[in-house]
Parts: structure tokens; sequence; C-alpha cells
């Protein structure tokens, strides 16, 4: 790969064109914001989905914007998603030093990435990157609602919840730090059928449970990570929304179930 990771689905899961990109993100965290109350603390963790923006991006949407109150502070975002294209044992960062969209180019924390990979579960793979779409997915909305800020990028494979916790604790950070975990709920199931599928499975989120699988949660691997490291630092979960394709732009006789959580210190 080269010195900047190109963007890989544009033009499929969200807009292609600069314009239209930034319009459909900003009218989404608009209604967001117009539906929530203003948080007291801003997360220092989201859950957020990673389907195509006609799906999946009013939910996305809810947790991006509780960031607003963080816009200037936040600094690094530390991005967990699962692997769909490429096997991976452990978690693979890029070598890319910047990842591209229509809206600009993202620095890649080059010092925080040399820290992590003297983990021994971490390595260093361009193949994992290249055609994933789970963290590509989420930069239009941090690029909106973010100043200048730069991302250590995991793309999550066969990984045991310590192993993914012991990263997160190491770039754990400050205020500066924020961290996004990339995950869908259950996939292709009926309506009804998905609904209390994902309504249990958020339950277990809550209660911060590291053993959820991946019938679940394409991401269950960095989630009982983040939850192994919630408990310990006493992070409190918050839903902020819960949908499923069949709520925004599918039919309900398959569907891909989606939500966002944030995860607040000191409350």
């Amino acid at each position: 790969m080269s010195d900047v990771r190109r963007a890989a689905v544009a033009g499929m899961f969200y807009p292609e064109a600069p314009s239209a990109l930034a319009t459909e993100v900003r009218s989404r965290l608009a209604l967001a914001s117009s539906s929530a109350a203003s948080p007291d603390v801003p997360p220092k963790a989201v859950i957020v989905p990673h389907a195509g923006y006609i799906y999946s991006g009013e939910v996305a949407a809810k947790a991006y914007a509780r960031l607003a109150p963080v816009r200037a502070v936040v600094r690094r975002v530390v991005l967990f998603g699962p692997a769909h294209r490429v096997a991976v044992r452990g978690l693979a960062l890029p070598t890319a030093t910047s990842f591209a969209t229509p809206l600009g180019r993202v620095a890649v924390d080059g010092e925080a990435v040399a820290a992590a990979l003297r983990l021994p579960q971490v390595l260093a793979s361009d193949a994992a990157h290249a055609f994933e779409h789970s963290l590509e997915v989420q930069l239009p909305f941090l690029q909106t609602v973010l100043d200048e800020f730069a991302i250590v990028p995991f793309v999550v494979g066969d990984a045991a919840p310590d192993e993914v916790a012991e990263v997160i604790d190491l770039l754990w950070g400050g205020p500066e730090t924020l961290i996004v975990i990339s995950s869908d709920l259950s996939h292709y199931h009926r309506y009804g059928e998905a609904r209390a599928i994902d309504r249990a499975t958020v339950d277990s989120i809550l209660a911060l449970s590291d053993s959820l699988d991946h019938d679940q949660a394409c991401g269950a691997t960095p989630i009982n990570g983040m939850n192994r490291a919630a408990r310990r630092r006493g992070l409190r979960p918050e839903l902020l929304d819960l949908r499923n394709s069949g709520d925004t732009a599918g039919d309900r006789s398959r569907v891909v179930g989606y939500a966002s959580i944030a995860f607040t210190e000191g409350a």
C-alpha cells in the first residue's frame, strides 16, 4: 500500500461526491442533535454501526452528535472494526500514514502505531485494511464532528477480549483520546426475530458482558475487549439508538441490526 490508504467504498456505502457526502452527514447529525438531550459528560468511547449510510447512518449519527462538546478537545481516535475481507490473527494496523475519504485525508498517529506494534497481538497488514469498510465509513462522520485529529485504526480478527483490552488500555490517554468500536448486530433474520435478538444483545452490552459471539454482533471481539476495559475503569454505557434495516431502508424479511452506545467516565 502507498502512504495513503485510498477510500474503498465511496460511492457504495456513502456518497462519492464531496458535497453530497458533506450534506448527508451534516443532515443526519442535525437530525440526531435535534432529537436528543445534550449530555452532561461527553463519551470516552462509542459503539457505532458500519452499514451503508442509507441503512445505518441515522443510528451512527446519534453517537457522533454526542461529540459536539469535545470537537476541539479530541485529537486522537482509536478505531476498532471487525475484519470482513481478510483473515487476521490478532489486530492489524496499516503502514499507510493517512486515510483518504472524499472529505480529505486523516493522518495516522505514527507514534501510537509504533507503541501498539510492540504488543505481540498487533501486526502490520495493509491487505487487512485495503478493502475493509468497517473503519472507513466512520471517517466522514469524524471529519465532520471533530477538528484536527489523527487515527489509530485496528482491523480486529481472531483475538481474545484481553488482547483487545490491552490495546485499549495502552492507548487510553485522556480527554484527547476517543475510542470508536465499529459493529453491526444480528444479520439476516426476520424483523421480529431480529428485534428480540438485538434487544438481548444490547442488554448484554449494557451489562458490560465480554462474552458476545459473532452471531450477535460482527464486532463482538472488539466489543468484548471494550467492555472488559470499561468494567475495570468504571465506565457507564448508555443506549442511544437501536434499530434495524427494516426500520430504515430495507424490507423486513432479512434485516441487519444496528445500535449506537456511548460510554462515559466518572458518572
